[in-house]
């Protein structure tokens, strides 16, 4: 946790955090108490760098390969029967 707080910041990492501060005091000053519940998710998203804060939705990161294997048709598929214990 202390790692993930301290390293690796960037700089959209750092304007959630700031955003999200911004909008936790503007909304609080208003009263709108809903407000203050989503600047807190913009900011704990750049403190903690989760979702699109930690940098992985822009860049290519989350993208997976698709291992198909080629030599594998729909007949090969083998089923194995589950018992069910009473």
């Amino acid at each position: 946790m202390k790692e993930r707080l301290l390293n690796n910041w960037t700089f959209i990492r750092a304007i959630y955090v700031i955003m999200g501060s911004l909008i936790i005091v503007q909304t609080a000053m208003s009263r709108e108490w809903i407000g203050v519940l989503f600047g807190g998710y913009f900011a704990a998203m750049g403190l903690f760098a989760f979702g699109c804060a930690s940098g992985n939705c822009f860049g290519g990161n989350c993208s997976t390969d698709l291992n198909k294997s080629q030599d594998q048709s729909i007949d090969d598929v083998e089923f194995e029967e589950v018992q069910i214990k009473n």
